[in-house]
């Protein structure tokens, strides 16, 4: 195995995966090969040293410094990676906690209780952290490091969702041929039980999308693993395997579902069975009807970036909590799912798209920045909001909006309706901070990926909240994985109400000098 040293800072990682890029001499310029080694020489020199004087800033977090393996060919199994690594992660938790469950972590305002918790320190989530200025980060990699070095369909493409995955799981880049292993895997697990169909054709054809996708994962719950392991009295040193199972199983046909509800709705019952030989992103795109190569690349980009955002959001906290109890990974997230059909979650990026195409019905798609703007103050003063701008953590542009517009002027400069997201981009954010309410002005994920898949024919709109379910699985049954194999607690927060923050108030301002 080989392994790069890599931690949370995003310099920490820039730099080594540059140092690594510049190894590859058909990447490097045409220098002669005494110059091009003295380069390498000093480069490795530099990044050391920068590492180091970290590492030395940083020495009372000193464990915060991880190893990002990369992996070796022969070893393919990844319940087995797994199965190596949780006995150190276990302990690594309760050293934590016996040196430093007393530590205090911040202070709790009214704000705070009153404010949807925003700001409040109070989840374990594994496999993502997102840092306000920077965004998220997989297992301390940033998406663009993602595209560097996870694998990918074709040269120069967008990475593979089997490959995040891997990452989620292990903290562990995975070689080719661990990816493939893994698409086989979950290719295998695909087979969707007929029932699931009749409960999902037990519904109107005008249900909306996500309720007819949430019935139909509530109908593959008939066969947990779990479910079945807890009721015939497994210990729970063991609930992490069934858990695994079901993950993996989940992950693997929620594609399937969503493919059938989407050729349900719109394409006459037409549905397109799964191709084996693709890989999850590729096959995904072809059960919907969609085989343009650029279109299955989208989708594998898609799926990546749309996959983890921590753990505070609605929907991946919403399966944490149901996971808390017991609730085997069907049951946590199916209500992750009707936690992410909110408009205020993931229902966004549907709006997004009717708010843009609401533009263009009455301006026009050749609207200049002076209209765009008076528009946007329009909607605004109507007392609505500007879909797919600002976010509850994020304070700069988010980072899987950057990689959706660089996957737009790479391949559909051209389109329409992604020079009027260009234009947005330039005209709302100042209009936003005019108005003097919002913490961040800048767009989010969701402000984007409607022109994306509308470019390439996928023009549903009520439909992209399914596409972000299908998504969010990969981090939210990895962090359930983990749920399991750590032993997390049921989470239980204390309740407040008013009378007690008024009289815990009053006590507090009466006690102060």
């Amino acid at each position: 195995k080989r392994s790069f040293c890599t931690s949370h800072a995003a310099n920490n990682n820039s730099s080594t995966i540059a140092f690594f890029s510049l190894l590859d001499r058909r990447r490097a310029p045409r220098i002669s090969g005494f110059e091009f080694w003295r380069m390498v020489f000093f480069r490795s020199v530099a990044a050391f040293s920068r590492l180091r004087s970290r590492v030395g800033q940083q020495s009372s977090l000193g464990s915060s410094v991880r190893w990002i393996q990369m992996q070796s060919s022969t070893d393919v199994d990844l319940k087995s990676q797994l199965q190596e690594l949780i006995p150190e992660q276990q302990d690594r938790l309760k050293k934590l906690k016996s040196e430093h469950g007393k530590v205090q972590l911040g202070n709790i305002t009214v704000d705070m209780v009153i404010g949807g918790m925003r700001g409040m320190t109070g989840l374990l989530w594994e496999t993502s952290l997102l840092d306000p200025e920077e965004g998220i980060r997989f297992r301390g990699l940033s998406i663009p490091e993602c595209q560097k070095v996870l694998p990918v369909a074709q040269s120069g493409g967008e990475p593979l969702p089997e490959g995040l995955l891997w990452l989620l799981l292990t903290g562990k880049v995975p070689s080719k041929e661990q990816v493939e292993a893994l698409s086989k895997d979950l290719a295998n697990r695909a087979a969707v039980p007929d029932y699931v169909y009749n409960a999902i054709d037990s519904l109107p054809s005008t249900a909306h999308p996500m309720t007819q996708f949430a019935s139909g994962v509530m109908a593959l719950q008939v066969q947990s693993e779990f479910q079945k392991a807890y009721e015939n009295g497994i210990h729970k040193s063991k609930f992490w395997e069934p858990t695994y199972e079901d993950c993996l199983n989940l992950i693997a046909r929620v594609p399937v579902v969503a493919a059938y509800v989407y050729r349900r709705m719109y394409k006459n019952g037409d549905s397109i069975p799964s191709d084996k030989s693709l890989d999850y992103g590729a096959n995904f795109s072809h059960m919907l009807g969609f085989d343009d190569a650029k279109m299955k690349e989208l989708m594998r980009l898609y799926i990546t970036i749309h996959s983890d955002h921590e753990g505070g959001n609605v929907s991946a906290h919403t399966g944490h909590l149901v996971g808390s109890a017991l609730s085997d990974p069907y049951l946590s997230f199916a209500a992750a799912l009707n936690g992410l059909a909110g408009p205020l979650h993931g229902l966004a990026n549907q709006e997004v798209l009717l708010w843009i195409k609401s533009v263009v019905e009455e301006c026009g798609e050749n609207i200049s920045k002076d209209q765009l703007k008076e528009y946007v103050w329009k909607t605004l003063n109507s007392g609505k909001v500007v879909p797919g701008y600002g976010h509850g953590v994020l304070r700069k542009t988010d980072p899987r909006y950057v990689c959706q517009r660089e996957f737009a002027l790479k391949h559909l400069p051209d389109d329409p309706l992604f020079q009027l997201v260009s234009k947005l981009y330039e005209v709302v954010p100042p209009v936003l901070t005019e108005l003097g309410k919002v913490k961040n002005p800048w767009p989010n994920v969701d402000a984007h990926s409607g022109v994306l898949l509308n470019h390439y024919g996928l023009t549903e709109a009520r439909y992209y909240t399914v596409l972000f379910g299908v998504s969010r699985s990969l981090g939210i049954c990895s962090q359930l994985i983990w749920d399991r194999a750590l032993g997390l607690a049921l989470e239980r927060p204390k309740s407040v109400t008013m009378d007690w923050l008024e009289a815990y108030c009053e006590k507090a301002k009466a006690s102060s000098p």
